[in-house]
């Protein structure tokens, strides 16, 4: 039999232990996100659905996005044990530069569109956890003015050539100018993917008022309010406008690009030139045979081509091939710090992630940003201290097994 007592007043208040109440309503719904996942539901009910679609969404069935997030949550890890793991070490040395963390802000178009704080919200941020940023050739604010926001930090610049290389190459010497130390040279945008959610949202740039808008603005005047009271919305490095983003990357970049054009942007830029795109082992031999600094795994966030390589799959084999000759770097489908311990296993010098960081965006401005940072800070040093591991080079890819679910079938 249990036995019973009446309850002692004493004991019952020790019980009441009350929190000061929140009454900072961002701070509150910040605070209450967990994972990036949280961001991201508090981006949809805040933004309207035809920019929240723009950040969501890939190209034509969307197949490679989701098999790059599914690709991170197929990873198992082997954790080491009876090690010290009162502190880790999360910094690392990336394209001749340190970071604080292994992670940094990826190139991301017309992101004022998602919030109005836009780029300034993302470069302060990177600037004050110490990580890069990076800033897009179809952004919304202009080299120098992310130059003052992020003034100690660094910057990095995303260049598309276009057919007008005038314009590709006068943003090169601006962003060396403004002291951006390294340039991604981006070679998987020939023409753009088919993004179906903006066409079959109506999406266009800049946004237009129609009947759909305007009863989507209703739960969300917060948002058409920045919109309306702040400057004008158009891209930062480019004077085109009207249309989906779409048919503006049709209208400004060339397919003929080639290696031609990267060795005439070499010519141009003092720093680091990382080649933004890579997606076989071939071409990351060949861009290591000719000597640029580093490579980025990526295939665009899924919004090129459809049914592409997965990068994490890509990055064991291509660390393999060319890792002693160059750095490799890797994005797409990075939704938590799990991820990106799980790419430095497997030898991945740095991530970069852009879907996180605008869900961030859109869910608190610059607050929501140090928000994302601060849920993958804690993501990564967590796993680290699970895996007994005090600092990123101790990471091996004995610590990882990736599980695939989709074989090649061999001939």
């Amino acid at each position: 039999m249990v036995q019973r007592q009446v309850p002692k007043p004493a004991e019952v208040f020790e019980l009441m232990r009350f929190r000061r109440p929140q009454l900072d309503l961002r701070k509150r719904r910040l605070e209450a996100a967990l994972t990036i996942e949280d961001l991201r539901a508090i981006a949809k009910r805040r933004t309207p659905r035809a920019a929240f679609e723009y950040t969501e969404g890939a190209a034509e069935a969307e197949i490679s996005l989701a098999r790059a997030r599914q690709a991170f949550r197929d990873v198992e890890f082997h954790p080491s044990i009876l090690r010290d793991v009162s502190t880790v070490d999360t910094g690392t040395t990336v394209f001749g530069g340190p970071s604080a963390l292994p992670f940094g802000i990826a190139p991301t178009g017309f992101t004022r569109l998602m919030q109005t704080e836009g780029e300034i919200a993302g470069a302060g941020a990177a600037g004050a956890a110490g990580i890069p940023f990076t800033l897009s050739t179809l952004g919304t604010t202009s080299i120098e003015d992310v130059q003052a926001a992020n003034p100690h930090g660094r910057n990095w610049f995303q260049l598309y050539v276009m057919k007008k290389r005038e314009i590709s190459y006068a943003l090169t010497e601006r962003a060396a100018k403004a002291g951006f130390d390294t340039l991604f040279f981006t070679v998987d945008t020939p023409v753009a993917g088919a993004r179906l959610r903006d066409r079959r949202n109506g999406f266009s740039i800049p946004p237009q008022l129609t009947l759909g808008t305007v009863l989507d603005a209703i739960p969300r005047p917060w948002w058409w309010y920045d919109f309306l009271t702040t400057p004008k919305l158009e891209f930062a490095s480019l004077s085109s406008t009207g249309g989906t983003v779409g048919d503006l990357l049709d209208s400004a970049m060339d397919p003929s690009i080639s290696f031609a054009d990267l060795d005439v942007i070499r010519e141009l830029w003092p720093g680091k030139l990382v080649v933004k795109g890579v997606q076989t082992v071939a071409d990351a031999k060949k861009l290591a045979d000719l000597g640029v600094d580093g490579i980025v795994l990526s295939n665009h966030g899924g919004r090129q081509l459809d049914r592409a390589p997965v990068p994490f799959h890509l990055l064991p084999e291509v660390v393999r091939e060319v890792g002693s000759d160059l750095e490799v770097a890797v994005d797409t489908g990075i939704m938590n710090g799990a991820d990106i311990v799980a790419s430095v296993a497997l030898g991945a010098r740095f991530t970069l992630v852009g879907r996180a960081y605008l869900y961030g965006l859109m869910a608190g401005g610059r607050e929501g940003v140090d928000r994302m940072i601060q849920i993958l800070t804690e993501q990564v040093v967590r796993t680290m201290k699970l895996l007994e591991v005090a600092s990123l080079a101790e990471l091996t890819p004995a610590h990882v097994t990736p599980l695939r679910r989709l074989v090649p079938l061999r001939g």
